[in-house]
């Protein structure tokens, strides 16, 4: 079980760090510099990580029975830049 943990705290960088590509490298390549191709790939690995971070999101807090305000608060959090790698200190502090 321990090993979903891990798995969803691994997909969480990842999904967080292709949305801070996308909103600070592609979008302003996109608009400043008239690459919309940036976006257009950046934001097909983010949709794909979002995803992947869903769904491992949906085992992980079913197998450890995390409230579903604690699962909204890690869903809203990779959402929002920057805040997926402060859940993911609550997540290591929770499960170590």
């Amino acid at each position: 079980m321990k090993n979903m943990v891990t798995w969803l705290r691994m997909v969480a960088i990842l999904e967080g760090i292709s949305l801070l590509a996308l909103l600070f490298v592609a979008m302003p390549l996109k608009y400043h510099y008239g690459m919309p191709e940036a976006v257009s790939l950046a934001g097909a690995a983010h949709g794909g990580l979002f995803l992947v971070f869903s769904g491992v999101l949906i085992v992980v807090s079913q197998r450890h029975a995390w409230t579903d305000r604690f699962s909204f608060m890690v869903f809203l959090a990779s959402m929002i830049p920057f805040a997926s790698f402060v859940m993911d200190r609550r997540i290591k502090a929770l499960h170590g």
